[in-house]
């Protein structure tokens, strides 16, 4: 893809240059690839604005990748557009279609549960990686692919490629022509990203029913672009908007059956009277304007807007005695029976101790019980890890229990599923109360009315030894940078000393 987009830079008469930066994959970085998104970024603005450049294209796949590009390309606000690298070929095992991601969690629960032997598991996870390419289901990185176009950052229609099609090529060669047009016509990050772009990407992201990572990432890139943007906004916004796309986690397709029922212009074209029609694209003309052409080819795929999979699937934003500055929901991947319920809690103070005692025959956990999590937000984990969609009890699997409430101040993969509340905001590590809730309070969660609440005094309690033992202390380098510095994830859990944007203008000479 970079010779692509190099060859289509010197076709348009600008000469390119490769600049490798800190690249994050999620299946590898340990211990959580949220801990370097903004490391990535930061370095990305340096590596910008330190060379002597006059534009870029910002090429990203994975789930932290194009954020922390964003969010760099904002900060340094030089002529940007975004390629992504798309999501993998649908694999099979058995003759079933297997979801990268959202089958793994399902299948793993099986074997837990000993419905699936070890060595099928094994099998069906090398079967769905048949190509190249991030996720194929709705997870954060197509999720973030297809709102970087919704923002209006990439080339009209290069989002939801997969990444083995030639056609992918093709559009990062007209990116990189596009590329010396923008700095041509000085079209900056800031030219093309206003209030609009984020409620484009907004609207977009409950239609798609995209990851709840989402959130965080866009409200760190509007803080990067000085754009206005809260977690109301994404309840304002998105929660009327209806699930159009049947793709898993939600639903049942994957997103080369997206591509192939007319992708992200198709979907979009069915909320088109609730796009922000003026919003601009990296092409000089607005985001709506692009969508003439759209035509959904597979009704199964991309629903017709008066029958939709669910009618109201945006975000969910909680608040209440347990989240006082919000918390997160989709209700497209949460059980019905479990939308409004109320149960005793079961307190886990660390992942460590999640693992410990989750299996425990004489553990006191029903399916009424509501699991929390704690210490797994920003500062505690620290990095704000996946591990929100806690898996559920070995004895409750066994009785054929597949779902239940789930409270926790981390995040959760946007391959997975389940009734999780997410991004506990304060997280317990910051003083939140969640720090202060015991085994058996009884917590009340009810999405229609947008609450999280707990029946205790939490004021008049403190946080457990346990939990206070199990906190992140690092003592160096990035981890102390992070955790001294970062913010919080109702505000997109960037660093304090990072936000809004220095541009590219550099003082003084290397010599």
């Amino acid at each position: 893809m970079a010779r692509s987009v190099a060859n289509g830079v010197y076709e348009a008469g600008g000469i390119p240059l490769d600049l490798p930066v800190v690249s994050l994959g999620e299946t590898q970085v340990r211990p959580t690839a949220m801990l370097w998104r903004n490391m990535a970024a930061m370095a990305t603005e340096e590596m910008l604005r330190a060379n002597p450049i006059d534009g870029v294209v910002l090429l990203g796949g994975c789930d932290k990748t194009i954020p922390a590009l964003l969010m760099a390309a904002c900060s340094v606000d030089l002529p940007a557009v975004v390629v992504p690298g798309g999501p993998m070929l649908t694999g099979t095992f058995r003759g079933v279609p297997l979801g990268c991601g959202t089958d793994v969690w399902k299948l793993s629960e099986e074997v837990r549960a000993g419905t699936l032997s070890a060595a099928d598991f094994a099998r069906s996870e090398s079967s769905m990686i048949r190509s190249r390419g991030h996720c194929n289901t709705m997870g954060t990185a197509s999720t973030m692919g297809l709102l970087a176009e919704a923002l209006g950052m990439t080339l009209p229609g290069v989002a939801g490629i997969p990444a083995a099609d030639s056609r992918l090529l093709e559009a990062a060669h007209a990116t990189g022509a596009l590329a010396v047009e923008l700095v041509d016509a000085g079209r900056r990050p800031s030219t093309v990203l206003g209030p609009g772009s984020f409620r484009n990407a907004i609207v977009a992201l409950a239609a798609l029913g995209g990851s709840t990572n989402a959130v965080v990432h866009l409200l760190a890139i509007a803080g990067r672009a000085g754009i206005e943007l809260s977690l109301d906004d994404f309840d304002r916004i998105g929660a009327d908007v209806p699930l159009l796309v049947d793709l898993q986690p939600a639903g049942r397709y994957l997103m080369e059956d997206l591509h192939r029922a007319g992708g992200l212009h198709a979907v979009l074209a069915e909320v088109r009277d609730l796009l922000d029609p003026l919003a601009p694209t990296v092409t000089g003309r607005p985001l709506a304007e692009h969508l003439d052409a759209a035509a959904v080819y597979d009704r199964e795929v991309i629903r017709p807007r008066e029958m939709p999979l669910q009618p109201r699937a945006g975000i969910a934003v909680l608040r209440g005695n347990l989240a006082p500055d919000g918390a997160v929901i989709k209700p497209a991947a949460a059980s019905a029976h479990l939308l409004r319920h109320r149960g005793p809690a079961v307190v886990f103070d660390s992942v460590e101790d999640l693992h410990a005692r989750l299996d425990d025959p004489d553990l006191d956990v029903t399916a009424d019980s509501v699991l929390v999590l704690r210490g797994c937000g920003p500062k505690g984990y620290p990095g704000m890890p996946e591990v929100s969609n806690m898996p559920l009890p070995a004895k409750l699997l066994a009785q054929g229990v597949r779902d239940m409430v789930r409270v926790c101040d981390g995040r959760m993969s946007g391959t997975a599923y389940g009734t999780v509340v997410l991004h506990v905001a304060p997280e317990a590590a910051a003083g939140g109360p969640l720090a202060r809730v015991r085994t058996g309070d009884l917590v009340t969660l009810d999405i229609e009315a947008r609450t999280l609440h707990v029946d205790a005094d939490l004021d008049a309690r403190e946080p457990s030894p346990e939990f206070l033992a199990a906190l992140a202390r690092p003592s160096r380098g990035w981890e102390r940078l992070y955790v001294d510095t970062v913010q919080q994830a109702n505000t997109g859990a960037d660093q304090d000393f990072l936000l809004g944007a220095s541009g590219d203008r550099v003082a003084r000479g290397s010599h």
